[in-house]
């Protein structure tokens, strides 16, 4: 499991997906925060403040790591790290003063809307607009679509014929045309036909199925490639409803 959502800690996820009836252990899901720690964690020596834009699993994922998280640009850090939380302009505001001071800016993700049972609402990257305005800066991104997050999961389980399975094109596919993997996109979420027909060629997933039975039944998937033009890709896609 790969996530860029920053305001949830491993355990949290796996407690969720628990619930779901579907158990994970922790090594088994990977977040944008353990990610951006651990670049942190490379960049800079045990102990070194990090000024926390976002919510407490970024803390947490920075004190794993050995560094220190802060709430202030006065305790002179030496990075930002931004993700999803309940943030406030006056966490903005320090995150502001610190990066205008010259401060390392890494943010777990870009995504601009963040999905709910009411609609898409601003994500991260709305979030991190903001401060690019106020700072003339843009952040180095550690989440999808950046390869990161998929070359740590690759790691992590040490596979070698790995495959990403997501919903959202800008994010979730494009990390793996970055990676260079091999992609199934599911159109259970964010990403519609209509995106897919809408994309580069070159932006489009490897395989596209309805849901998640696609991994399991063959039938129920469009190899992309295998339709040359957008008119046979659509009607493939077209056909998807009766798979």
């Amino acid at each position: 499991i790969v996530t860029n959502n920053a305001s949830r800690t491993p355990q949290d996820n796996a407690d969720r997906f628990a619930r779901l009836g579907m158990p994970f252990d922790l090594a088994d899901i990977v977040t944008s925060p353990q990610v951006a720690a651990a670049l942190m964690a490379q960049r800079y020596p045990a102990g070194a403040p990090v000024l926390i834009v976002g919510s407490p699993a970024l803390a947490e994922a920075i004190g794993e790591v050995g560094l220190r998280a802060v709430s202030s640009a006065d305790d002179d850090p030496v990075a930002v790290i931004q993700g999803l939380g309940d943030i406030r302009w006056s966490d903005l505001a320090e995150g502001c003063l610190a990066i205008r001071a010259g401060a390392d800016w890494v943010a777990t993700n870009a995504d601009a809307t963040f999905p709910t049972d009411r609609g898409q609402v601003p994500g991260n990257g709305a979030l991190v607009a903001a401060l690019e305005t106020a700072t003339d800066r843009t952040p180095e991104v550690t989440g999808k679509p950046s390869p990161a997050l998929l070359y740590a999961a690759v790691e992590r389980a040490g596979a070698s014929r790995a495959l990403m399975v997501g919903d959202r094109l800008e994010t979730d596919i494009l990390a793996a045309v970055n990676a260079q993997l091999p992609s199934l996109l599911v159109l259970t979420g964010v990403s519609t036909t209509a995106d897919v027909l809408a994309a580069a060629p070159d932006h489009r997933p490897t395989y596209i199925s309805r849901d998640l039975t696609g991994l399991a039944e063959p039938d129920r998937v469009i190899t992309v490639a295998d339709h040359g033009d957008d008119a046979g890709l659509a009607r493939a896609l077209n056909g998807l409803a009766d798979r």
